[in-house]
């Protein structure tokens, strides 16, 4: 072999590693920014406006930002339980829900990637849309695993509470508070911020100041939760919050 030149499998690796960099820069937006940017409308919000535009219907986007000091910490917890109870430990995968999410999927044959944390999420909501295809979560994953790299884990955690859908065109915590409870998301009881979080996975289906039975049950649930981890202080163990009201344990 000639000791001047690459053996063709060495320039085929290059190539493709010079292909993947680019694929990988294409790819990924500037995430740095967001250490101290709020942004002013993710990809999910122009994906919404786009839908109601096709069906003709006039729907105003409510979203109002705060700080992660601003948003109830009851709230903070509540939300950590119902999507992402390994949010401080992990890296940006749950690589065993992931598992269990794939388990489900072949059982059901059906494709539906689930298992997603809340950087996930975040990284679909700020960039993505929700339409499921590889291609989506190839991006989605290689989003999230920069995000974790650049972000602290709190401005993580701070931005997916602001730009969250709560509800046909409620995105934060902070609106979704003032639209169901009318009171600002630093006021929510324990029982309201449960009945906030487990919406999140259908915020358009479910009404957080409803009677719906799968937001009463689920929701004792996370405020089972919160007591049995010290969250939630004795004095809220009795009587259950009315929604839509303020507990007078407040």
């Amino acid at each position: 072999m000639d000791k001047g030149r690459l053996p063709k499998i060495w320039i085929f690796f290059l190539l493709l590693a010079a292909i993947l960099g680019l694929a990988y820069l294409a790819l990924m937006p500037d995430i740095s920014r967001l250490k101290k940017e709020n942004p002013p409308q993710t990809a999910f919000m122009e994906y919404r406006e786009k839908e109601w535009k096709e069906k003709g219907r006039k729907v105003q986007i409510r979203q109002v930002w705060v700080p992660l000091s601003r948003i109830s910490p009851y709230l903070v917890k509540a939300v950590l339980i119902a999507e992402d109870d390994k949010f401080w430990s992990h890296e940006g995968f749950d690589y065993e829900g992931i598992k269990q999410a794939v388990e489900k999927d072949l059982q059901s044959g059906r494709l539906k990637f689930g298992g997603s944390t809340i950087s996930q999420q975040l990284a679909r909501n700020l960039y993505l849309s929700p339409a499921k295809s590889f291609w989506r979560k190839i991006r989605e994953v290689l989003i999230t695993w920069r995000m974790e790299q650049v972000l602290s884990k709190k401005r993580i955690l701070e931005l997916y509470l602001n730009v969250a859908e709560w509800g046909d065109g409620i995105f934060g915590a902070e609106a979704a508070s003032r639209h169901y409870f009318e009171k600002p998301a630093s006021e929510l009881s324990p029982r309201e911020a449960a009945r906030l979080a487990v919406v999140l996975p259908s915020p358009r289906k479910l009404d957080p100041a409803g009677t719906q039975r799968y937001v009463e049950s689920r929701a004792e649930v996370i405020y089972s939760i919160m007591l049995k981890r010290g969250i939630v202080p004795p004095e809220f163990e009795t009587p259950v919050d009315e929604p839509g009201k303020e507990s007078s344990s407040n």
